[in-house]
């Protein structure tokens, strides 16, 4: 009964196995998570031994959703990895990729794969989904019969199950454990070198859910008893503060309250509200007179709000020279997210096109700032469909156009274009945030439920064939999946550290990158103590996610 319903009724099937691969999700194996990926594929392939059968076009919108998203998120990014400084990072990238392809290929000739098992084996050994897709994709225009491109393609997720798991494990295996004694690193005290280099102190990494007790700003109210500050302006009082940054929020003059200006002079006994580092209010203030307690002079509105920087004059700037602009004054700086990845928060930190900076300050105050800085986030919750159809329709345009490789016709296919013109899209958004907002929550959907859909159909489709499948690759196959996932790093980390002289800790976060690997971002992070790695991440990432997109139509034709 259940079956004739689901068979009938094909939306239930997809639906149960998006609810049932995003539980199975959740399981952890040590402090591997099997993730939604994976989840939604062997749900699929566990329904799909009902022989559902859902059209091929339900796939296709998915896939382009994710995909336009993908780029989207690493399109500013994508297109900073293209500036002199990224270089090594870039060129790190393309040697990883462009290897982890040929060992992809030299591997299933020597063992024998069909070009289905190639692919997948490509896809999960790197962890690199889409993949899937491209590949397929372009299996599906090989000169060979139906039942056989069906074969072919239904054998593209069973090898990447297998590698999958064996390729991140095996991966987060080898950054972690065998790479830092490869280059003769301790990687906690290497990541407090380059914290100490960039900051001057050691950096401190809290568990989940955890942070600092240290805060760096706080807000206290004094009363102006000392002679020597009385008479002055508010401006020469900060300016006299040894050129400390400090910000006077408030005044209580005579029972009045005050929003002070520049100009406004300080009389005895004022009481006034100063915002400041928390070694300036110990080290300065403590001879300007005694701190009280006014609950109702420290009871203002202060803004806690995103801003994008898009003004081409902050893209490059430090941190510290951030703090020195004239229009900064009066606000602090919480935190920088790069790529949805929060980067650690150093005075030599240099800020690029796209960063979000997260800002508290009495919102007048922040207002003029984002006009300097970029554009103000209002956390609006509507996400710009005209945009996002636009760039999909855009990008299938460009996926028609094709080029013969290996005797092959190989195009961008629709949904490859998707991804570029997601790219493009992103990088316009980054610079002009006025249009084109897809918020948080949106892409998420976009992203994950997309991704998890298209492979959870794939799984739908391949499972009345995957066991046999299985049983056809053998125990090779996870031989295979390690070394495809482990020699274009080994590579890639003598490369990276001894002829591109990049810092070990920034190297290991680049090859996460490269590697397409968050799991192994965390893993690098949590091993080495730091937020460091994250500034190796990004350029990689979004180079990577291009290349090895690519990369299937390509090892297609090359097994052909």
């Amino acid at each position: 009964m259940v079956t004739a319903i689901l068979r009938e009724h094909p939306e239930l099937a997809l639906f149960l196995c998006l609810a049932l691969g995003f539980l199975i999700g959740r399981i952890k194996i040590g402090t591997f998570k099997i993730g939604v990926v994976l989840g939604t594929l062997f749900a699929g392939v566990l329904i799909g031994q009902l022989v559902i059968e859902i059209p091929d076009i339900v796939k296709t919108i998915f896939f382009d959703f994710f995909l336009f998203s993908t780029g989207y998120k690493v399109g500013p990014q994508f297109f900073q990895g293209f500036k002199k400084n990224a270089f090594p990072q870039l060129l790190l990238t393309l040697v990883i990729c462009l290897a982890c392809l040929l060992v992809a290929y030299s591997v299933s000739v020597f063992l024998g794969y069909d070009v289905g098992t190639a692919a997948g084996l490509l896809a999960g050994a790197f962890s690199e989904s889409t993949v899937i897709g491209t590949a397929s994709d372009a299996i599906s225009h090989l000169n060979l019969d139906d039942a056989e491109k069906s074969r072919l393609i239904n054998n593209i997720p069973v090898a990447y199950s297998v590698t999958y798991l064996v390729g991140a494990a095996s991966f987060v295996f080898f950054l972690t454990a065998i790479a830092p004694k490869l280059l003769g690193i301790d990687l906690v005290k290497e990541s407090d070198k380059l914290a100490e280099s960039i900051s001057g102190e050691s950096e401190q990494e809290y568990g989940p859910g955890m942070k600092s007790a240290y805060q760096r700003w706080i807000i206290r109210a004094y009363r102006i008893t000392n002679e020597k500050w009385i008479g002055i302006s508010i401006s020469e009082f900060e300016r006299l503060i040894s050129n400390k940054n400090i910000v006077i929020q408030r005044v209580r003059h005579r029972n009045q309250l005050l929003d002070p200006k520049p100009d406004t002079i300080i009389h005895k006994d004022d009481v006034m509200v100063i915002m400041a580092q928390h070694g300036i209010i110990l080290e300065s203030l403590f001879s300007i007179g005694p701190e009280v307690l006014d609950e109702e002079l420290l009871n203002f509105p202060l803004a806690h709000l995103d801003v994008t920087i898009t003004n081409k004059a902050i893209e490059g700037m430090t941190v510290k020279s951030l703090r020195k602009s004239s229009f900064y004054h009066g606000l602090m700086l919480n935190k920088i997210t790069r790529e949805n990845h929060e980067i650690p928060l150093e005075s030599k930190t240099v800020l690029n096109r796209g960063d979000i900076l997260n800002l508290s300050g009495r919102p007048a105050k922040l207002e003029e700032a984002a006009k300097e800085i970029g554009y103000l986030d209002r956390l609006s919750p509507e996400t710009d469909i005209i945009f996002v159809g636009l760039g999909i329709v855009l990008g299938g345009l460009l996926g028609l156009l094709s080029v013969t490789l290996f005797g092959v016709s190989v195009t961008l296919t629709t949904s490859g274009g998707a991804l570029v013109m997601g790219l493009i899209f992103g990088w316009l958004h980054s610079r002009t945030p006025v249009f084109g907002r897809i918020p948080e929550p949106a892409l998420w959907i976009f992203d994950n439920v997309g991704l998890a859909t298209f492979i959870g159909l794939v799984g739908l489709a391949a499972g009345p064939s995957f066991i046999s499948g299985l049983k056809e690759t053998g125990f090779g196959i996870l031989l295979a999946g390690v070394a495809v996932a482990l020699i274009p790093h080994i590579i890639g980390l003598y490369f990276g550290r001894y002829i591109l002289k990049i810092n070990p800790i920034i190297l290991l976060g680049a090859q996460t990158g490269a590697g397409t690997s968050t799991i192994g971002l965390k893993a690098v992070q949590d091993a080495s103590g730091s937020k460091f790695p994250v500034l190796g991440y990004t350029i990689p990432y979004a180079l990577a996610n291009i290349l090895l997109t690519a990369f299937g139509p390509i090892l297609v034709g090359m097994m052909s």
